[in-house]
């Protein structure tokens, strides 16, 4: 059975994560604060960290921090704090994921699901995946073609580096504003697929038959790879 390190400070929200993830066939390991959650990681390290932000003694970026010096575990976020700087920080320090509160349980084992499900091939600690010729460092927010950094907008950056972490999945407009934008966003969603044409641009010299941005109509985007 495979274990998730929920650290929560909030005590009813921490049972509801762990009742959710017990029905789902997962153990549970309890942290009600940062050091506790290091003390429990080095103890018996979990498959996955669910991972509050906002901790007594020691906040998650710096739990984050430290458990990225020394392991490449999986790690989902989950904060109150959901604008796009927040969202950067997560994926910079080195998180797989990033979920804004409040929350659907049911969305949060999801995540869990997924992110177990990945591909093992990364490098660098788990931040770094080459599909070819492109190769993006998600810890340095870097992407580079043929050897050649690949220079791109903020938001495009950040666009690019969502859909990169989740190969083969498609997200809607709506899902892109919300976890690229922020739930405050008051735009259109025009702003997504102009920023996936300004994407598809960059990579211009990306071989198709290595992956591509796919467009599925009347769903949405895709970072496509060959399974």
């Amino acid at each position: 059975m495979k274990t998730i390190l929920v650290v929560e400070d909030e005590a009813s929200i921490a049972r509801v994560l762990s009742a959710y993830l017990r029905n789902a066939g997962f153990g549970v390991t309890p942290a009600a604060d940062g050091r506790q959650a290091l003390e429990l990681f080095s103890k018996e390290p979990p498959a996955l960290v669910i991972l509050d932000v906002m901790l007594p003694h020691m906040d998650g970026w710096e739990v984050l921090r430290r458990i990225r010096e020394s392991s490449s575990c999986p790690i989902i976020m989950l904060t109150a704090r959901d604008g796009i700087d927040d969202r950067l920080t997560g994926l910079n320090g080195g998180a797989d994921d990033y979920m804004p509160k409040p929350f659907v349980p049911e969305e949060v084992v999801a995540r869990v699901q997924a992110v177990l499900r990945r591909p093992a091939h990364w490098t660098d600690g788990g931040r770094q995946r080459r599909f070819g010729r492109l190769s993006i460092d998600f810890l340095a927010q870097r992407v580079s073609l043929n050897g050649a950094e690949v220079t791109l907008m903020p938001r495009d950056l950040a666009v690019l580096l969502f859909l990169a972490e989740y190969p083969n999945r498609t997200f809607t407009r709506e899902q892109l504003i919300e976890y690229v934008w922020g739930a405050d966003y008051e735009g259109s969603d025009r702003a997504v697929d102009l920023s996936i044409k300004r994407i598809r641009q960059a990579l211009s010299h990306w071989p198709v038959e290595e992956g591509e941005i796919r467009t599925l109509r009347g769903t949405g985007y895709q970072f496509w790879i060959e399974s």
